[in-house]
Order: C-alpha cells, then structure tokens, then sequence
C-alpha cells in the first residue's frame, strides 16, 4: 500500500498541471464518498458535504458560501457525471497544454468554471422559469471549466483534427459546436441549470482566445490573484513561473521573444490547416518547449 501511495503522490508532485486537476477531482470525490460510507457504518446521518461545496443560486444562500464559486467545479456526485468528465478534460487538456501551456490551461479551467457559475446564478434569478426551484437549486460539477477549454482550443486551431473511435478524423471546430448544440437543445431535460452553466465556460473559451489574438491576455492578472495557491498547481520550477509576470511574456529580450513568437505562429497556422500530426519533430520540440514557457 505504502508503494501504491508513493506512486500517487511521485505522480501528483510531477505531474502537469493538468494531471494535478484531475487528481483534485478524483480527490474530492473520493472524500465525499468515504465520509458517506463511514456515517452508514455509524448508523449516523451522513455530512452533508456536498450542500457545502455546490454552487446555490439562490442569492443569501451564496453570500453564505461564497467559496462555492470555486469549489463546485471540483465537485461530482455520481461516478459516471465525474468518469465523462475526466475523460473530456484529458482530451481537451492535453491539446491546450501542448498549444499553450500549462499555466494558461489552469486559468481558463477556473475563470471558464466561474463563468459558467454566474451565468447559472444569474438565469436563475432572472427567468421566471426557475421561480419555483430558486431557493433550493445548486450546481456541481468540471463541465462548465471543460468545455470553456474545449472551445478555446477549437477557437485557437479550428481545423486541428483528432481521431474519435468509431467515427475517425474529426476537427476540434465540429466538436465544440457539437458540444454547444446539445447543451442549447437540453436545456428542458431536468437539468437546465448544468447546461446553462456549460454554456457560461463556452462563451468564456470562446471570448478569452478572441482577447488574447488581440493582446489582451486575461491569465495574467489571474496568475497575480492565485498566486497563494501555486505550491499546490504548480508543475514548473520557479523561474520558469516568474517568466508569467513579464510584460509580453518577455524573456530576454523582447525581439527575441517577438522572433519565437513567429516562429510558433507559423506552426500553429499548419496546425489549423493540416493537423499536429503534420509537424515535424523539430516543429514539435519547439512548440512543446514554447508551452512550458506559458
């Protein structure tokens, strides 16, 4: 057993950001559910855990719990609700680390994820549809942050295609909109407040990418706020961290940087049109050592 957690936590402390993400969900749910099992074996009611970590619309109950906003989007109460996630956010994590870079990846997981939270909070309040539900309606769950990064990715490299079983070839561009469809036409199914919030981390993937081609990178004033938080994210050494802070992601200079950046332009374009599949082996050394820099 010893080995078992050295092996977990080698992988923790080594891991990517992203592998870090998908350890604190599976983490959480592990936690929630083990506190579930115990109090069944007292023969006592069970903590209610997760009334304290979903997201309530209801706007005196989230002045209660304001770290909700947060918390939520770690948050699974069913296996089979995490089990998809997990899978999608490996999916989407791995192309958004390797396009870029890990630090970004984080913060469009935690601003998509609060995105889709306010938007949530906010058709609740104001569609009377949801009049009846309001006091007692929570939201829970990575969706809204994975698909924020879904639809980063399929607005960075639209035409970037990826193998799907039992379908082939398919572009990121497709899967997004795919994704987007489905939430729009559930919207009735029982669970309006999931699809809502999802919608919220669409919008935002789609609105940080389209602000960022234009120089308006929002992961920087991020990065200032969480940084308290970085020991336990944090999958680069610290000087690799540093170069976050600097204007233009500037290193030594900023015409070397406006050269590398080129340089990456130039292959995220044949990315678009043919494919990470279509680089070459230096093209994708460059571009794997570009993401570490983000």
């Amino acid at each position: 057993m010893s080995g078992i957690l050295n092996d977990i936590k080698q992988s923790f402390t080594q891991g990517s950001v992203l592998t870090k993400v998908i350890y604190f969900n599976l983490g959480v749910f592990i936690l929630v559910n083990l506190l579930g099992s115990l109090a069944f074996l007292l023969a006592s009611n069970p903590p209610d855990i997760i009334n304290w970590l979903a997201v309530p619309a209801y706007l005196p109950s989230l002045l209660l719990k304001p770290w909700t906003l947060f918390s939520y989007m770690f948050v699974h109460q069913g296996f089979m609700h995490l089990l998809m996630n997990l899978i999608w956010l490996y999916f989407g994590g791995r192309i958004f680390q390797d396009l870029m870079g890990s630090q970004r990846f984080l913060s469009t997981y935690i601003l998509g994820g609060l995105s889709g939270a306010l938007l949530y909070i906010l058709a609740y309040n104001v569609l009377p549809v949801f009049s009846d539900v309001l006091p007692i309606a929570r939201a829970m769950g990575a969706s809204a942050s994975v698909l924020a990064i879904i639809v980063a990715i399929a607005t960075k490299v639209p035409n970037y295609s990826v193998h799907l079983i039992f379908i082939g070839p398919v572009k990121l561009k497709y899967i997004a909109l795919f994704s987007v469809i489905m939430d729009l036409i559930s919207l009735n199914d029982g669970n309006a407040g999931g699809h809502i919030a999802h919608l919220g981390g669409a919008i935002f993937g789609y609105l940080y990418i389209r602000n960022m081609e234009k120089g308006r990178d929002w992961s920087i004033w991020f990065y200032k706020w969480v940084n308290t938080f970085k020991s336990i994210f944090k999958s680069t050494n610290k000087s690799k961290v540093k170069v976050v802070y600097r204007s233009n992601g500037a290193t030594k200079s900023n015409v070397q940087n406006k050269a590398d950046q080129e340089i990456i332009d130039v292959i995220l374009d044949k990315i678009s049109k043919s494919g990470y599949d279509s680089l070459t082996l230096k093209e994708k050394d460059i571009l794997f050592k570009a993401s570490q820099k983000k």
